[in-house]
């Protein structure tokens, strides 16, 4: 195949993006369409989680599989079916019924989205052959990535202030057709690797064991949790976690080569692609919940409110893929969670004052800020600690990464929200957000407790960016420039 010219491979890049960009507004939209979809579809507090949380189970119990199989079957085709699969599960769920035929749509979104997401990164690593051109590439991807799960709720905001809830997912319809049309017309030909294996036993078993942990965490944080489910959540999780295990030891071609993880540069990558989005995940999800429902903002304004965070992720992540050579990774993964941790704790402080909100803003554009330049790096520390031949495998795990951070935010973080306002809430009104702050005798109360667990919530995120910050600042010690994989050693020295 003849080499792609740089006009060529940087609208190929554009086409990518936007279909990227579709799956990480999809993340976060219905951050803001929560309390009307409680209201319209009258659903529980549990089915609000799994609406949220089957689109990210989705994708992270399946695309360890859709990275090897887009290696056999060729990443352009993974990509196109993903786009239609993406494109006909939008429109179910833009009609659904009920809140638990939204859940299935959204579970269909989500296999749509692993399908078509480690294609992403595979045809930048495979397109762009400069080191220097591809972390550029990687940066601009990661960018699109963040500023997509970032504008989920100024977008669903947008679209609740004028339509009803379904627009949140049919907006996804033109762009999936228009990608799809696009990537005909300009991506370069299909690299099918039929000696590549999938195997499917083992995305079933992550799948699996992933489904069982998300019923765990949401056990354990429950004040009326029964033991029994949380027993065999905890059996099945472990037995998914061995099978898995034991499936990748037996095959000659395995989802997860697990020495990849012995060079650090690769493990700090996945850690921080990670806790990242664990931390944005969290905090996006119960602010846009927490100024609808405490404050009287509308679904656009709490949208809005997000346009600091997105704004700040943008020039930072495309800054570190362009300048990882000059500055390593150190300081941009590293400084990029204290930038985030400082951020919270300034979010914090706007929450808790009267006229806080503009330093509540220069907050969230500090959280944005560290986000951005941690996710265009950590994506490249990931990718290119793998050899070309893994490229698929690269990917998945490191879209899983991501995934997962978000998978267990929205169910910890999720979880804990209602847990923490029941303990602050009077009794009255401890078992409903909704119902709490439009109480006539005790709306002011219910108002005080969510604000109150709203800033729990806050607080385990900054620990958390803490943490993270010390975990990379080990992994990356040495501060290197470039993420290499060596065949003999597959460790850094």
């Amino acid at each position: 195949m003849d080499t792609p010219t740089a006009p060529q491979r940087w609208a190929f890049l554009a086409v990518i993006s936007a279909g990227l960009f579709l799956i990480g507004v999809d993340n976060s939209i219905l951050y803001t369409a929560l309390p009307v979809l409680r209201e319209d579809l009258q659903m529980t507090e549990l089915q609000g989680l799994w609406i949220i949380n089957a689109y990210p189970l989705l994708m992270a119990g399946l695309l360890l599989g859709t990275g090897t199989l887009g290696d056999r079957i060729g990443h352009r085709l993974m990509f196109l079916i993903g786009l239609c699969i993406f494109g006909l599960a939008s429109l179910s769920a833009a009609f659904a019924p009920g809140a638990w035929a939204l859940v299935a749509a959204r579970s269909f979104l989500g296999i749509g989205a692993a399908t078509m997401m480690p294609a992403t990164l595979a045809l930048i690593r495979i397109t762009f052959e400069d080191e220097r051109e591809r972390n550029m590439a990687i940066g601009i991807w990661g960018s699109v990535a963040v500023v997509g799960s970032a504008a989920g709720p100024v977008i669903g905001g947008v679209l609740l202030e004028f339509f009803w809830w379904g627009s949140v997912f049919l907006i996804n319809v033109p762009v999936a057709l228009a990608a799809l049309i696009l990537t005909v017309a300009v991506a370069p030909a299909n690299m099918p690797n039929p000696d590549s294996r999938w195997d499917l036993l083992s995305s079933i078993y992550a799948l699996i064991t992933l489904a069982a942990l998300v019923v765990g965490i949401k056990e354990v944080v429950s004040p009326q949790r029964q033991m029994w489910l949380l027993a065999s959540a905890l059996i099945v999780f472990l037995s998914g976690a061995v099978l898995f295990r034991l499936r990748q030891q037996r095959l000659t071609q395995p989802l997860i080569d697990f020495d990849l993880f012995r060079n650090r540069i690769f493990s700090g990558g996945v850690i921080a692609a990670g806790m990242s989005m664990f931390v944005m995940a969290g905090v996006e999800m119960t602010t846009t919940q927490r100024f609808q429902l405490s404050i009287g903002f509308t679904p656009l304004e709490a949208g809005l409110l997000m346009v600091c965070l997105a704004g700040a992720a943008i020039p930072t992540s495309i800054i570190g893929g362009a300048f990882l050579h000059r500055w390593g990774f150190l300081p941009l993964i590293c400084g990029g969670f204290l930038a985030a941790a400082a951020g919270i704790a300034v979010s914090i402080w706007g929450a808790t004052h009267d006229n806080g909100l503009p330093a509540f803003a220069v907050g969230l554009a500090l959280i944005g800020a560290g986000g951005g330049a941690i996710m265009s790096v950590a994506s490249t520390a990931i990718i290119g600690s793998a050899p070309i031949r893994r490229a698929g495998m690269a990917s998945s795990i490191e879209e899983v990464s991501y995934e997962f951070g978000t998978l267990c935010s929205v169910s910890l973080l999720g979880s804990l929200f209602p847990v923490f306002y029941a303990i602050h809430a009077p009794e009255q009104v401890s078992g409903s957000f909704s119902a709490g702050v439009h109480h006539p005798e005790f709306g002011d109360a219910a108002r005080v407790a969510l604000d109150s667990a709203y800033i729990n919530v806050l607080t385990i995120a900054c620990v958390t960016a803490l943490l993270a910050a010390g975990v990379t600042a080990w992994l990356f010690r040495g501060n290197p420039g470039r993420a290499t994989y060596q065949d003999k050693e597959r460790v850094l020295p």
